[in-house]
């Protein structure tokens, strides 16, 4: 992977993160948290969307939306982790 392409991934890692723990209500992780929720939601989108059948198509909009929904999907994931 080439400098630019991490530096792009950790761009929308830390939009999605931060998206993320704004629509769930305070379950952020700080700023470097949210960065790694962000990518681990990008990457967790980037599997389950394709397989569901919804395209993720290509730019810098649906990316972010793409990684936002996966980080929304994990927040809620280690939410119910954390209160078993």
């Amino acid at each position: 992977m080439e400098f630019s392409g991490v530096l792009a991934m950790l761009f929308i890692g830390a939009i999605a993160g931060w998206l993320s723990g704004k629509i769930m209500e305070g379950r952020g992780f700080g700023l470097i948290g949210n960065i790694i929720v962000g990518v681990v939601g990008a990457f967790l989108a980037g599997t389950i969307f394709p397989a569901l059948g919804f395209g993720v198509g290509g730019g810098l909009l649906s990316s972010i939306f793409f990684a936002t929904a996966g980080a929304v999907i994990l927040l809620f994931l280690i939410g119910l982790i954390r209160k078993a």
